[in-house]
């Protein structure tokens, strides 16, 4: 064969082989380019179809799948693509916690979120409940206990000694007010908070020197300002009300407070307080008892605390609810003027048929 030929022949396969190579090269790019645009695209994009946002709750037996299940349902995601790839660069395991996923959240930022446990934080609003079961059931509501379990220690007198109570002074601990906390805080978590939230509380604002120039703990302040707030929803007159018992106390008269009555019966729903319930045996009925009860009868408000600490100063022995059904009282120094504004009350509920 001639050697021009060979030589032609030669160079045309190189051109062939090459061409193919740069091709091969070329297409490999475009498919190199395409992933990647979609990787990023999967991971960076968003694909929670929401609007506000939304919350999920990781349990402490749930798994990947139950995590994927849970952004399907609940943060609506149309595609977990980007996941499967994060998912399948590093390790997963599923934290207890309420995560939040907000509109515009890429994949990528929500498995960090929830891969390294950082919670949206719940706002828990304490309320001024009368019976800790209530409070059991609302702490249930919003945090990740168990209400049964939560009323069961709240009536355990070991549980209420470890954090310096009784059974009867334990909702005394508790002031009401908003508070943050992740979903998963156990209960021991929950009332460590809560101590020092009271200490806080009674360190501000010079109550601890109030209640000491009263000559009154913690507890009592508390005991006291809990049947103020069940006699009187009106905070302007709750002082007038608290120095009314402080003065009945000093004279070492029975509060003959009726909301006493109702927490001794277990009947808050009791509209009208009749001799015979008067004469409830129970350490909580203050006409058959002196002084203060064993411990509140309800978690009062911090206007019910304040207004205990700040009391009027007057000599009003007595009162009694208004006949105009205002919410207010009627206050008296004597008896027989208390019993005066009792028969105009009395009288009033008669004419409105209340038994």
């Amino acid at each position: 064969m001639n050697m021009g030929i060979c030589v032609s022949l030669i160079y045309r396969d190189m051109k062939k082989t090459t061409r193919n190579i740069l091709f091969g090269i070329g297409g490999a790019a475009v498919v190199v380019l395409l992933t990647g645009l979609w990787a990023w695209n999967a991971l960076f994009s968003s694909p929670f179809d929401i609007t506000e946002t939304t919350y999920i709750y990781i349990r402490p037996m749930d798994t990947e799948d139950d995590v994927r299940q849970l952004l399907k349902t609940e943060a609506k995601a149309r595609s977990l693509a980007g996941w499967n790839v994060v998912r399948w660069l590093t390790d997963f395991q599923p934290r207890t916690g309420r995560y939040a996923v907000e509109p515009g959240d890429a994949v990528l930022t929500v498995y960090r979120r929830l891969k390294n446990g950082h919670q949206a934080p719940v706002r828990f609003t304490l309320p001024s409940v009368r019976r800790l079961e209530k409070l059991a059931g609302v702490m249930a509501q919003k945090l990740m206990l168990d209400s049964a379990d939560v009323a069961f220690a709240f009536s355990d007198s070991i549980f209420a000694k470890n954090y310096g109570y009784s059974v009867a002074t334990l909702p005394a601990l508790f002031i009401p007010n908003t508070y943050e906390f992740y979903w998963n805080t156990s209960l021991e978590a929950f009332m460590e908070r809560m101590v020092r939230e009271n200490e806080t509380f009674w360190n501000g604002e010079g109550r601890n020197e109030a209640a000491k120039r009263m000559g009154l703990s913690h507890e009592e302040v508390i005991t006291l300002a809990s049947i103020v707030d069940e006699e009187t929803a009106n905070n302007g007159e709750k002082p007038r009300v608290a120095g009314m018992y402080l003065n009945r106390i000093q004279e070492g008269m029975p509060l003959q407070a009726d909301p006493t009555v109702k927490f001794a019966l277990k009947n808050d729903t009791l509209r009208r307080i009749r001799m015979v319930h008067l004469h409830t045996q129970s350490p909580y009925n203050t006409y058959i008892n002196i002084g203060l009860p064993p411990g509140p009868i309800r978690i009062p408000s911090v206007a019910g605390i304040d207004a205990v600490l700040h009391h009027e100063h007057h000599n009003y022995l007595y009162m009694c609810a208004k006949e105009d059904f205002s919410g207010t009282h009627n206050f008296a120094h004597t008896y027989a003027d208390h019993l005066k504004n009792a028969r105009r009350y009395q009288q009033a509920l008669n004419q409105r048929g209340i038994k």
